[in-house]
């Protein structure tokens, strides 16, 4: 079983995918790593030797921010915008979609489950001057 940044790759996956189970790794990057190491694409993260292993680990370490210390910046960058006071950092603090999208319908990401607002009857009468 290879492991990688703290993460074990899953092992019946070829390489290119295996490496994407690391946070901060896609499916650009992972064919990158793969092309510079000179590594078979259709080979499965099982038959990778310890040697190639070692190599992946080295480059990633080398030339990538993967998993804490990328999460480590991304949230350092909303605290950020949030201190400051801006849209966005206001849009993050309420929990809305930062991005302009729509929030009358959708956006159940990241609104979360929907809340049903009740509608209280006033009884006839009451209320009025």
């Amino acid at each position: 079983m290879a492991r990688i940044a703290g993460i074990d790759l899953p092992s019946n996956k070829k390489v290119e995918y295996g490496l994407m189970a690391i946070y901060g790794v896609g499916l650009s990057t992972a064919q990158k790593i793969v092309a510079e190491l000179g590594i078979d694409r259709l080979k499965k993260v099982k038959d990778l030797s310890d040697e190639e292993v070692s190599k992946i680990r080295k480059l990633i370490e080398a030339k990538y921010k993967v998993e804490g210390a990328l999460r480590a910046e991304i949230a350092g960058d909303v605290k950020r915008l949030i201190d400051i006071g801006c849209y966005r950092g206001a849009r993050h603090r309420a929990g809305l979609p930062v991005r302009g999208q729509r929030t009358r319908t959708n956006a159940r990401t990241r609104k979360g489950k929907k809340k049903t607002v009740a509608v209280i009857k006033v009884p006839p009468g009451v209320g009025k001057k």
